[in-house]
């Protein structure tokens, strides 16, 4: 043999040796479902700046994540560095509206390590007792000010979901289990949000409608701290969840009780209520039999239904525990176009006109917000909780936390990654251990940043940052406060003077 065949071989044999690695490691799922192919990805990525810089495009062009806010959600989740270097790309004088915080002249000090106090892992709490106002039996602070937005089994891998129930126990947060029922997925220490939808799937009768035995004793055997009914999303609003056929696995079929191999459509509304008087009657209901906080979620569209519900809970004994409200931006797995781009309003209108709705009707205080649809950054997180949220809701970012590469093939069951498909060689690239830590970290990452920033505008906690310290650029050398652009006035936002003391004073001890 010459020299180039041996060299052929010397190649072949390190190929060979670099597709094994790639095949027995569990750090990158991309590496572990594509060896030597999957390098490409890392490589490319790697002079991504270059190749935008005089060929794509820039760091913030991308949608619906950015490079930069996935860049930064990677580096969170794997405890590196989060700093950019030679300042911001954004064009500040030119964007709109851009968000500027107004940051204090005397800010606090960020509690050093060796300090009483410090915090490796930032376990920001709520500021509100969840279920307090309404004197639930089982009334809660939430460990965590940051938690996991509806994310169904079903939507998501058997691995994905685990890595997040994981995740959920070593960040201290709470998982929302979507739609599709709780799994064997969800029994690795993580506390949950159960989610019910339309379709009632883990509380289903065999004729699809409520099981209400079966649910009070479902949520009673598992790790559930809240109820969440949902009404809506803000991907499809109107349309109920979709989960495509090949989706639909003996073991997911299993678990909501579903047909194997057929479209898993849920109805657009509920069966066991068909008013806001009625749901409030189903509210009640609920939480008297478990004890447990009892909450909504919705999409905003026609406002008559808010009215109306804020009226109900001003005059009558009754009312939910919490709204969690989702915009028209939020994600999913599968939607039909015109119901992703055109259906429902987005997270800061709506919410904001949901929030005044309830503060006129002087019943804001007995309600726990939370916010939901691409609020998982920091400026993002700290404007919703300014506008009112009391919790901030992330899912797709906490999806790239664990993985995504944002390849939009949620809907397709060839999800590159493992995160949001069934497909078994894909799945098994997905270590469920490895990537809790990642999503732990994410989180951790999130609210600290959150304290950081709280701590610049000289408030002890970002739940008592106000609207009065926010600016939105118009792109024409001017700005507006959130008074003029949202209508907030007052003490807009603020948890009620005895939570914010309360709160104070646990930061103080943590």
């Amino acid at each position: 043999m010459g020299w180039f065949d041996w060299t052929l071989v010397g190649v072949g044999a390190l190929l060979v040796i670099v597709a094994l690695r790639d095949l027995t490691q569990r750090r990158h799922a991309i590496l572990r479902n594509f060896p030597l192919l999957g390098h490409f990805r890392y490589w490319f990525e790697s002079i991504g700046p270059e190749l935008r810089q005089y060929i794509v495009a820039d760091n913030d062009e991308e949608r619906p994540f950015s490079r930069d806010q996935r860049r930064w959600v990677y580096a969170s989740s794997k405890n590196q560095n989060t700093y950019f270097g030679f300042g911001t790309d954004n064009d500040l004088e030119a964007s709109s509206p851009y968000l500027i915080i107004r940051h204090a002249a005397f800010p606090l000090p960020n509690p050093a390590a060796n300090e009483p106090g410090y915090d490796p892992e930032a376990r920001l709490p709520a500021a509100r007792v969840l279920g307090a106002a309404r004197g639930r039996k089982k009334a809660f602070r939430p460990h965590s000010i940051v938690n996991t937005s509806a994310m169904s089994f079903g939507s998501l891998s058997g691995a994905a979901t685990e890595a997040m129930n994981r995740g959920a126990a070593l960040a201290g947060c709470l998982q929302n289990t979507g739609e599709g029922a709780i799994s064997v997925h969800h029994q690795h220490g993580g506390e949950l949000i159960w989610q019910i939808g339309t379709g009632y799937f883990g509380c289903r009768a065999a004729d699809g409608t409520l099981d209400f035995d079966q649910l009070v004793e479902r949520a009673l055997a598992n790790p559930v701290r809240a109820i969440e009914i949902k009404l809506s999303q803000g991907a499809k609003p109107g349309v109920g969840g979709f989960l495509p056929a090949a989706k639909v696995t003996p073991e997911i079929a299993a678990t909501r009780g579903i047909p194997v191999g057929e479209d898993c459509a849920s109805p657009a509304s509920h069966s066991a209520f068909s008013s806001a008087d009625e749901l409030l009657d189903f509210v009640e209901r609920v939480a008297d039999a478990t004890g447990l906080p009892v909450g909504i979620k919705s999409a905003v569209g026609e406002r008559a239904f808010w009215n109306e519900l804020a009226e109900l809970m001003a005059t009558t004994d009754r009312g939910v525990d919490f709204i969690s409200i989702d915009g028209g931006e939020g994600g999913t797995g599968a939607a039909p176009l015109v119901f992703a781009d055109h259906v429902a309003l987005p997270f800061k209108i709506g919410f904001s006109r949901v929030y005044r709705t309830f503060r006129e009707a002087g019943v804001h205080d007995k309600v726990h917000f939370i916010g939901s649809a691409r609020l998982g950054f920091p400026a993002e997180s700290l404007l919703a909780l300014a506008l009112g949220c009391d919790m901030i809701a992330v899912a797709r970012e906490a999806m790239l936390s664990i993985g995504c590469i944002q390849a939009q093939q949620c809907h397709s069951g060839r999800c590159p990654t493992g995160v949001a498909t069934h497909n078994k060689w894909l799945v098994h690239g997905l270590d469920p251990r490895l990537k809790a830590e990642r999503f732990a970290n994410y989180i951790q990452s999130l609210r600290k940043e959150l304290l950081r920033l709280s701590r610049a505008c000289g408030k002890e906690h970002a739940s008592l940052v106000t609207w009065e310290q926010f600016d939105m650029l118009d792109g024409r050398f001017g700005s507006a406060g959130l008074d003029e652009v949202f209508g907030c006035e007052g003490d807009w936002g603020l948890p009620p003077q005895a939570d914010q003391d309360a709160i104070r004073e646990l930061m103080r001890t943590l």
